[in-house]
């Protein structure tokens, strides 16, 4: 039984994006900040993220997000974003739903009423507040990347498709906004592969004209993510509603309108003068989910006005569950995960 090794996971949900969390069963990694501990995996261990987001134990349209100890003091934990498109510094949902795992796992005992508590992204230190009652997790709320507009309003001709307007917003990575209904389209579910298809021209034109740049951050890839912006239907006063999608990888929409899409959305609508402080965006996902962006505030950086906002969302436990890797299994690499998997072998008598 040596060549079999067990990781631990909680499966959770936001918005339907499901993040599988995993809890243990991987050894220490190295690095100085969660930062660098995401860099070692990224380019020196990149097997344990295509393990868990492909056959035989998952599929692309997951994440996986892995708690490792903080190297901050303030947080109580960190974590490492894996997707199907590499290494996110920062998301929305895989927050709200790593948030709810260390509230659900007992790292932080739950308590009734607001609970406040740090975490250490990639990104850095997000301030997460968590609202409890009978015992259950009702609502998280987490601190979106400051996000600005790179990009607004210009122009591509895209094949199959024609002219399109867009703008580009930094919100955790780049994201290109298109109006879907000049493109035709409604927002819903039926529509799912259609947007798929549309959105992978559009940014594969993007990304052969141009690049873009973080002012801190510089060169972090191509251009990889979409997100479709419907009509705005004002609720309330500072409130307002938006159908959302969001393409994250050929063949790849997003279950939930995702977090960073919504910071992204606020900081166009702040752009165009459009957002008072305390605002508020709710997107809604082409399965009825929804997200509320607020917007906290702006600073400057440089030649750009930079968004500061909050993500308010739900995530649900779905499983707790130990995977057996097989290292006889041809269809798994244990080659490419022998230096972080844990010496701790699957026992069963």
């Amino acid at each position: 039984m040596k060549n079999l090794h067990t990781i631990r996971l909680l499966d959770t949900h936001a918005g339907g994006d499901v993040s599988r969390i995993v809890t243990g069963g991987i050894d220490a990694l190295p690095g100085a900040t969660v930062r660098q501990q995401m860099e070692y995996l990224r380019d020196d261990a990149d097997g344990l993220r295509r393990l868990l987001l492909e056959e035989p134990y998952g599929i692309p349209e997951m994440s996986v997000d892995l708690l490792v100890p903080a190297t901050d003091p303030e947080a109580v934990a960190g974590y490492i974003i894996m997707e199907v498109m590499g290494y996110p510094i920062y998301s929305g949902s895989n927050t709200l739903c790593t948030a709810t795992a260390v509230l659900e796992t007992g790292i932080v005992p739950k308590q009734e009423g607001i609970q406040r508590f740090k975490l250490e992204a990639p990104a850095g230190l997000v301030q997460i507040e968590a609202r409890v009652h009978n015992g259950v997790v009702e609502s998280v709320t987490c601190e979106g990347l400051p996000s600005y507009i790179d990009t607004y309003r210009d122009t591509i001709q895209v094949p199959g498709i024609g002219e399109v307007t867009y703008s580009v917003a930094y919100s955790g990575g780049f994201y290109a906004l298109v109006d879907a209904e000049a493109l035709g389209f409604k927002l819903v579910r039926d529509e799912e592969q259609a947007l798929a298809a549309c959105a992978y021209k559009i940014v594969e034109a993007i990304k052969a004209q141009r690049g873009f740049s973080h002012y801190t951050l510089g060169d972090v890839g191509p251009l990889p993510f979409l997100h479709f912006m419907g009509p705005e239907e004002p609720i309330a006063e500072g409130y307002i509603r938006s159908r959302s999608t969001t393409y994250v990888h050929p063949g790849v929409i997003c279950r939930s309108t995702t977090g960073t899409g919504t910071s992204a959305r606020l900081a166009l609508m702040n752009y165009e003068g459009r957002l008072s402080l305390g605002d508020k965006l709710e997107t809604v996902s082409l399965r009825e989910t929804g997200f509320i962006g607020t917007f906290t505030g702006t600073h400057q950086e440089g030649a750009y006005q930079v968004v500061e906002n909050t993500i308010t969302g739900r995530s649900y436990v779905l499983a707790e569950s130990s995977i057996v890797i097989n290292c006889d299994d041809p269809m798994v690499a244990c080659g490419e995960l022998h230096h972080i998997l844990s010496d701790r072998h699957h026992e069963e008598t």
